[in-house]
């Protein structure tokens, strides 16, 4: 849905004013098409995980109490990732712990 969104507004995003001047109606426009590109990425990055963890969380990963089920051996990363014209690409960073001690789980 937001891929159509977008692509719509690409479609008809009209800019008064011309590129001879300051256009604060460009930089307007501009500014939505990053929220858009931010809003897609976000989505996908939280289709991604397979966990509840922090502000995310996911009613299939939950316990039988209804506390978060986090997955730190799958998602002990930094997620980056790089907007292309077709897709975006996952770059993960690992984390390593290594002033801090989790008992009972294998990173």
């Amino acid at each position: 849905m937001i891929r159509a969104l977008r692509e719509e507004f690409y479609k008809d995003v009209f800019v008064p004013g011309t590129n001879e001047e300051f256009n604060p109606e460009l930089e307007k426009a501009l500014r939505v098409a990053d929220f858009m590109e931010l809003g897609e990425v976000m989505m996908l990055d939280a289709l991604n995980r397979n966990e509840s963890c922090g502000g995310h969380f996911r009613e299939e990963s939950v316990s039988e109490d209804g506390e978060a089920q986090r997955k730190d051996n799958e998602y002990a990363y930094v997620a980056a990732w790089e907007w292309n014209e077709n897709e975006p690409i996952l770059h993960k960073e690992p984390l390593i712990f290594e002033k801090c001690r989790i008992e009972n789980k294998k990173l």
